[in-house]
């Protein structure tokens, strides 16, 4: 299997900071099973705690998570592919998600979700090249009033439309710029 690399900062999510493979990162994967080893129903908070070191959930840490937890790799691939916060592949430092729920699609959603795929040149699901920015679907946001609605990270965006997504994400591109420059 590849190695993969991934790039942590000090709260251990990945944006920034120094050079960390997954095999590194084993160890510190056994210090989180060890300290849930007696909790009921930890594979959650396991895998959890991993994505939150990784930002993702490789291949490679769910077949140690499986083992480890003497868990069918089986199981824990279910429970990672069930809960759609989970992602088995590198997020980007930002996650863009565009609700589809009832009022956010009737009122736009689908338009809106199209241009910000076409702005960030990616599908549903990916990532872009530059790891700035990942494109997810939101069933509803409960904010059906605002619709629709697109989450970047934790910040809502109201009544969105397809000719502002340009405007919205050169904020979040932006910000990465001078963060850069400042740093």
């Amino acid at each position: 299997m590849a190695e993969m690399t991934n790039t942590l900062n000090s709260q251990g999510c990945c944006n920034e900071g120094k050079e960390m493979t997954t095999a590194e990162a084993l160890p510190v994967i056994d210090t989180i099973i060890d300290s849930l080893k007696r909790t009921k129903g930890s594979l959650i908070p396991v895998l959890q705690q991993t994505q939150n070191l990784l930002g993702y959930l490789p291949e490679e840490a769910l077949l140690h998570i499986s083992s480890r937890m003497n868990i069918p790799f089986s199981e824990v691939t279910g429970v990672v592919t069930f809960y759609s916060f989970f992602s088995t592949v590198p997020r980007g430092r930002h996650v863009v998600r565009v609700c589809l729920g009832t009022a956010c699609y009737v009122r736009g959603g689908k338009q809106v979700l199209e241009a910000l795929s076409r702005e960030l040149s990616i599908p549903v699901g990916d990532t872009t090249k530059d790891r700035m920015f990942s494109l997810e679907i939101g069933r509803c946001f409960g904010a059906c009033s605002l619709a629709p609605v697109v989450m970047i990270d934790d910040d809502v965006h109201q009544r969105i439309r397809p000719d502002k997504v340009h405007e919205l994400i050169s904020t979040y591109r932006d910000k990465e710029i001078q963060e850069e420059e400042h740093a």
